[in-house]
């Protein structure tokens, strides 16, 4: 396994020490659903691609598959991640501007004018 691949897993393995059991059911179920559909789509693949494919043949099919599916999600995920870091400067910026508060010398145009003799 690279380094970095046990770094992330080593991370994986003490933030699971350290759930409770719930949180351990949910991420459970939802690995669950994850394999299953991820099978549906492998089944989906082989029929689409009309190789009839049995026993070794149909498993390393399945594991090629799986990886170059890996492969695709993690630079899917890289491509995003650049894209949201080179947007978040402008997007931090715009809220600056946004929710600055106005200089004491300019007056909002939407907050009323405040009198200034007393009420009597």
């Amino acid at each position: 396994m690279p380094p970095e691949d046990r770094k992330i897993f080593q991370k994986n393995a003490e933030r699971w020490m350290k759930m409770g059991p719930e949180e351990r059911k949910v991420l459970r179920e939802r690995e669950q659903a994850y394999r299953a559909r991820v099978k549906l789509e492998v089944d989906a693949a082989l029929r689409d691609s009309g190789l009839r494919l049995e026993g070794e043949k149909r498993e390393q099919f399945e594991q090629r598959y799986l990886q170059e599916r890996r492969r695709i999600e993690y630079e899917l995920r890289q491509e995003t991640e650049a894209k949201r870091q080179q947007q978040l400067p402008a997007l931090q910026e715009r809220l600056k501007k946004e929710f600055q508060e106005p200089s004491p010398s300019v007056k909002s145009p939407s907050a009323p004018a405040a009198s200034t003799s007393p009420k009597k």
